[in-house]
Parts: C-alpha cells; structure tokens; sequence
C-alpha cells in the first residue's frame, strides 16, 4: 500500500486524484487531506478515505471541522503549520495541489523530508526553484511533475540522458481567446476568460490560461524541473490538446506523449511511478480527431509569454515578483475590478520596479511577495484613482 498525502483536496486535481486512489483501494491508503475553506468536502473526504490527519488552511474553521470528524479517528487540525505537518508526515507521496504561493512552505516542507512529491503547485518552483530543487537534492527528495506538459516531457524523457536532448516543446491550447482580436481581448470579461476550451479547471488557472501566463509559469518550472535554460524550452499552440509536449534530441528524433485531455492521465502516471495504472480516460481516437493543428504564440496579443521569460532571464527575486503581482492581478480581475489586458500591464510594471536581493530562504521569498502584493495593490488603486 502506497500512502498519500493530498494537500488541495477538494480542487480539481485533488478530486481527479482521490477518483483514482477509490478505484484502487489495494494499492493506496490516504494518510492526510488539506483544503483552503471548504471544509465540509474536507470532512466527507477524510471519513470517505479514512484519513488520519485532515487540515483546513483558515485557523477559523478548525472547531467546524472538529465537530464534522466528531466520532472519527481523524484529527482535525488547522493553519500554516499544520499543512507544513501534513506535507512532512509519513506518507510515501505526497500530492502538492495547493492553488497558488499558499502551497510554497508544504511543498517545501515535503522536499526537505526527503518525499516524492507530485507538484501540481507550479508555484513553488516559478518562486523558489532554485531552494527547493537544492533541497530535493540535499534530502533525496524525488519531484515528479503532475502539470500535463511536464509530466509528458517526464514520460517522454524515459531513459534518456540529459546530454541528448536538444530542446523542449511546450504545448499550449491558446486558451479561450487564441483566435480573438487585441479589442476583443481588451474587453473580456472574467466569465469569458474561465471558460476554458479543452480543461475542467479553476478560475485562477483558467484565467492563466486565457492570458498564458500559464505557459510562462511553465517555461519557468521546466527551467527548474529539467535543467535547461530558457532559448532551449520552446512553446507551440496547438488547440486540440492532443500533443501534451515534446522533447526533441540531438539527432532530430521527437518524442511527444499523447492522450485525451484528462489530468487522471498524468496524476496516475504519478502515483504508480514507476509503474503505471489504469485509469477511466478516454481512449484517443486518432482517426477520429482527423487533424492537429499547430501555431506559433503570438505575444503582442499575449504579452504574460515576454514577461515570464524576461523575469526567468533576469533570474534572483524576479520570478518571485512576476507570480505574486500576477497572483494579485488576476484575483481583481475576477473581482471586476480592472481589466483582462492591465493584468500583464501591472505584471509588466511590478517587475519594474523591484530591486529586491536574490532570495536565499523561503523567508526572503515570502518578504518578496508580500512587498509586491502591496506593490501592486497601491499599483491598481492608482489606476482606478
């Protein structure tokens, strides 16, 4: 039995994740379950699996939790600690879905124990990849990518050495506004930009996904996951979201890894590694799609694509800087209160005006982001002034 640790969930990769833990209740055993808020899915999760540590990330919430697991052998727990706690338990993997830089210090925390962590949280990388890939190294941490385009490039790089490959090609679906004009993108509105054409997921990554920021957090992850410098990751469009992504090797051969796009497919990749699983996706009917596309990004419509690898490029607090004002950016804009198009402007003017120090500890990551939130929030209330 494989223990696992599911921090995040009740969002999207974690049901996906305990969808396929309940289909094979002879190879895995979940140890603990964390969540933001949602603590009555929190509760019904923990005494469905029979979790012995479940972890609501609002200390004000605990007492409600508690009563919930009343006559359960689950403890109830709460806070930044006790995610940290659940992330370094003792479990075999552990599953980092935390939405966002709220799942930095359990990922974190998971690597210095020497875990397997399956990272769904591309967060933690884009802001402290340098700390935590020393750390994983330090413990004899293992991280195995969940996000579909790393996990396909982690499948596709099966036995191979690193001095083979050439270059990386990340496929991106375009989002939901891929064949629209700048005007129509200037006016989008936040139903508009979660509606995603291809994937069930959150409004935060969904709305990543419409500016492709997502794919610039990821050129930034691939950077720390597989160790090659930015001109050697490359991005393609292509719609169909068949191609998951590439690797290409010296001697011109590609590999790509394929498959409907289900994210059962890649979080079982994770949680039988080495092995694999079944899972109930859908069978890629080749045949049937007929066709798949392929394009270049264009930034001048989707500028997140320039600011992420600028900030990449520019390495030290500067990935720190592009997450947490983009982070802030996008909450407004669901909230209505700027524009789709001012979230890459108040990305693009916060990376101007930091002159914070390479951070050497996830407290200086923390200091970073916190300052750029406040960057930013005086940033937005300029505008709308």
């Amino acid at each position: 039995m494989k223990r696992v640790a599911i921090l995040g969930a009740t969002g999207s990769v974690g049901t996906s994740t305990l969808d396929l833990i309940e289909r094979n209740p002879d190879r895995f055993e979940v140890s603990a379950v964390t969540a933001a808020t949602n603590v009555e899915a929190l509760a019904d999760i923990a005494r469905r699996t029979g979790a012995k540590l479940a972890v609501i990330a609002d200390p004000a919430l605990r007492g409600i939790l508690q009563e919930r697991l009343a006559g359960s052998d689950c403890q109830a727990a709460a806070g930044e600690e006790a995610l940290v706690e659940a992330a370094s338990g003792n479990s075999d993997l552990v599953i980092a879905a935390i939405v966002g830089f709220a799942g930095l210090r359990a990922a974190m925390a998971a690597a210095e124990q020497g875990r397997t962590i399956a990272l769904a949280n591309k967060e933690s990388l884009v802001t402290a990849g340098a700390l935590m890939t020393e750390a994983a190294r330090r413990s004899g941490a293992t991280i195995l990518p969940i996000d579909s385009e790393h996990n396909a490039i982690f499948q596709s790089l099966s036995g191979a050495r690193s001095e083979d490959v050439s270059r990386i090609i990340l496929t991106a679906s375009g989002g939901p506004f891929r064949t629209s004009s700048l005007d129509q993108i200037r006016a989008a509105t936040p139903k508009q930009a979660v509606t995603h054409p291809n994937w069930s997921m959150g409004a935060k990554i969904s709305v990543d996904s419409a500016t492709m920021m997502n794919k610039g957090l990821e050129v930034i992850e691939a950077h720390y996951l597989f160790g090659l410098p930015s001109p050697r990751i490359d991005i393609v469009v292509h719609p169909q979201s068949v191609i998951h992504s590439l690797v290409e090797f010296v001697d011109g051969s590609v590999l790509a890894q394929l498959g409907a796009p289900d994210m059962r497919i890649p979080i079982a990749y994770a949680l039988a590694w080495p092995e694999r699983m079944d899972t109930p996706a859908e069978r890629l009917d080749l045949a049937g799609l007929a066709r798949l596309d392929f394009e270049k990004p264009d930034e001048k419509r989707f500028p997140a694509l320039r600011l992420a690898r600028e900030a990449l490029e520019a390495g030290g607090a500067a990935p720190t800087v592009l997450n947490a004002a983009n982070e802030v950016a996008v909450e407004r804009f669901l909230a209505g209160a700027i524009g789709f198009t001012d979230i890459a402007d108040i990305v693009e003017r916060s990376l101007g005006l930091d002159d914070s120090a390479s951070p050497c500890s996830i407290d200086d990551v923390i200091a970073i982001d916190d300052e750029t939130r406040r960057n930013v929030a005086g940033l937005i209330q300029e505008a709308c002034s």
